[in-house]
């Protein structure tokens, strides 16, 4: 893990959250705690931006911000300009030696309000439409609440994007209640013009926003 700040979760901490109670046992809903957002980054160059998505979210009062990244993706970002926990694969099983540790996909589970997977390669996208989980991020999707907000942002080389299984999967996921935030039309990394950036970082924001306040979590300023 590269960096603990802004309240980041780390190992141990990490555990489902439950509201304050009084003595006689009764929720004291008045109490707001912080919200918690889970950012997953896959193998696909707009993985560049996840310092100024992670930057954005944190600007937003009263959340806080754990990364999931897989390895390919490490190519693309310095974990010194991520200023909140990022969790990989190596965490997992670092974490677990016997029955009663942590299993860390099932505890970021728990401790998350709000996934948003920024960006989603051609890759795992196909890896989460076939149910397919094999590292830490393809964990945590699997074992998702998915009464839980989950956004996925594709992101892939145009022609990747115009094969007729992209269209599928991106289907599926959307049938598993997750919300798709549509990829745009610019000229790509790879010198290619057409559709498959990933949404600016301003629309997600701004998607994450009105999600957090549909269902009343945002805290207001």
């Amino acid at each position: 893990m590269e960096s603990r700040e802004y309240g980041s979760p780390g190992p141990g901490t990490i555990a489902a959250s439950s509201e304050p109670v009084s003595a006689s046992g009764t929720a004291l809903s008045s109490v707001k705690r912080n919200i918690h957002v889970l950012v997953g980054v896959t193998g696909s160059v707009a993985a560049l931006k996840l310092p100024l998505l992670v930057a954005g979210l944190l600007e937003i009062p009263g959340l806080e911000v754990a990364v999931l990244t897989t390895e390919r993706a490490k190519h693309f970002y310095n974990p010194c300009d991520v200023p909140v926990t990022i969790y990989s694969d190596s965490d997992e099983w670092e974490m677990w030696t016997c029955r009663s540790d942590p299993v860390l996909h099932i505890d970021l589970r728990r401790w998350a309000d709000l996934m948003v997977v920024a960006p989603l390669d051609a890759n795992t996208l196909g890896k989460v439409a076939s149910g397919i989980c094999d590292n830490l991020l393809t964990c945590v999707i699997r074992a998702w609440d998915r009464a839980k907000p989950l956004l996925f942002c594709p992101a892939m080389n145009t022609a990747m994007w115009e094969h007729p299984i992209t269209t599928q999967h991106v289907e599926l996921l959307k049938s598993f209640g997750y919300t798709e935030i549509p990829c745009v039309a610019k000229k790509l990394a790879c010198g290619d013009e057409g559709f498959g950036a990933m949404a600016e970082v301003w629309t997600i924001l701004g998607k994450v926003k009105e999600i957090l306040l549909e269902r009343d979590l945002l805290h207001q300023s």
